[in-house]
């Protein structure tokens, strides 16, 4: 107490290091606990972002599979029967639905879908007389060809694209006419089969750089057109394998198959037609690091019920594919897997025609 100021009192120098003392604790144990929110808030988000990048990823590749092949296929002669493809485009010389080529030792698959677009379904008239010197071939319907439409030309084991040149539209109920117009007709031999499937387009998924790409080569419009974008970020790998059936009569899946291989890295008409499903992986990723090591690598390819990273659970008749993802900090990161099976519908209700 002062000696001129009885009634006040002041602080020693020892209470005066107690009272920082505990400030400084109660100001540590602050920081450290919104330091802690902070991270888990930003988890929480990352995985947040993640989990809408793979649905989104899902969901954006399911749209294109479900028009993988050719709807209404003829009795003879299908589209699925080729061995060939003559577009006049060399980055579209396969007529496969879909096709998988295999990332080497687990990295990203690549994905490729095809089909056309065409408000009849893509339904097939016959071809009943050879061209004419100006390009003209006599169909049994124009099943509403337009100027600019595609036309695939399905010529036993072959398959061709040309481009309609005329005449103009002459209605759906027009059940004849000899001058269906082509820019090359040389493919349009009498008894093959045509169709007008509008556009025709080949979609390529691959994962680069962690974005999920699109490229869409297409014949629209008489031309040739290409878009390439990365359409989902967070996207760190692609795991595809076949589902197929013992015949390509049969819809029956018996196994699930990887392209890493013969003959699923290329396989022949038989082969291709035996694939009636592709089961798909999407890997997103948290963009945020640990400071520690969250993730594992996939404890099993054939057990029932594997921990780590992977795409699915296998068996040994149908192993699932190995995930790799490389870096040195790769576990550091934390993943959500998002896995599905997408039928090939068109080539299901085509079983009879195989």
């Amino acid at each position: 107490m002062h000696p001129d100021y009885p009634g006040q009192t002041g602080f020693t120098l020892v209470e005066l290091m107690v009272g920082m003392a505990i400030g400084l604790f109660l100001t540590l144990i602050i920081t450290q606990t919104m330091s802690i929110f902070e991270t888990r808030g930003s988890a929480t988000i990352g995985n947040a972002d993640a989990q809408t990048n793979g649905g989104i990823a899902l969901y954006t590749v399911g749209r294109d599979m479900q028009m993988a092949g050719f709807a209404l296929l003829p009795d003879v002669d299908s589209p699925l029967e080729c061995t060939s493809l003559d577009s006049g485009i060399a980055t579209m010389a396969e007529i496969a639905p879909a096709l998988i080529t295999d990332g080497a030792a687990g990295g990203s698959d690549t994905l490729v879908v095809r089909y056309g677009v065409s408000a009849t379904g893509g339904a097939f008239t016959k071809i009943t007389d050879p061209p004419t010197g100006s390009g003209d071939a006599t169909v049994a319907n124009n099943l509403a060809c337009q100027p600019n439409d595609i036309a695939l030309i399905v010529n036993g084991t072959s398959c061709y694209l040309r481009t309609v040149t005329g005449p103009g539209d002459l209605g759906v109920n027009a059940v004849s006419f000899t001058a269906l117009q082509l820019d090359d007709a040389t493919p349009a031999l009498p008894g093959a089969n045509l169709a007008c499937i509008r556009s025709w387009h080949q979609i390529t998924y691959s994962v680069q750089d962690g974005n999920l790409w699109r490229k869409d080569e297409r014949i629209e419009g008489g031309a040739p057109q290409t878009s390439d974008t990365p359409i989902l970020s967070g996207i760190v790998s692609l795991q595809a394998q076949y589902g197929i059936s013992a015949i390509a009569t049969s819809n029956q899946i018996t196994q699930w198959v990887n392209a890493s291989a013969a003959p699923w890295n290329a396989p022949s008409l038989a082969d291709r037609n035996r694939i009636k499903a592709v089961r798909l992986a999407v890997i997103a990723r948290n963009d945020k690091i640990d400071p520690q090591d969250v993730t594992t690598a996939c404890s099993s390819l054939t057990a029932a019920a594997p921990t780590g990273l992977c795409a699915w659970a296998g068996d040994a008749t149908s192993p699932a594919p190995t995930v790799s993802l490389g870096g040195a900090d790769w576990q550091r990161y934390r993943y959500r897997v998002f896995e599905t099976i997408f039928p090939l519908r068109n080539v299901i209700w085509s079983k009879e025609t195989l």
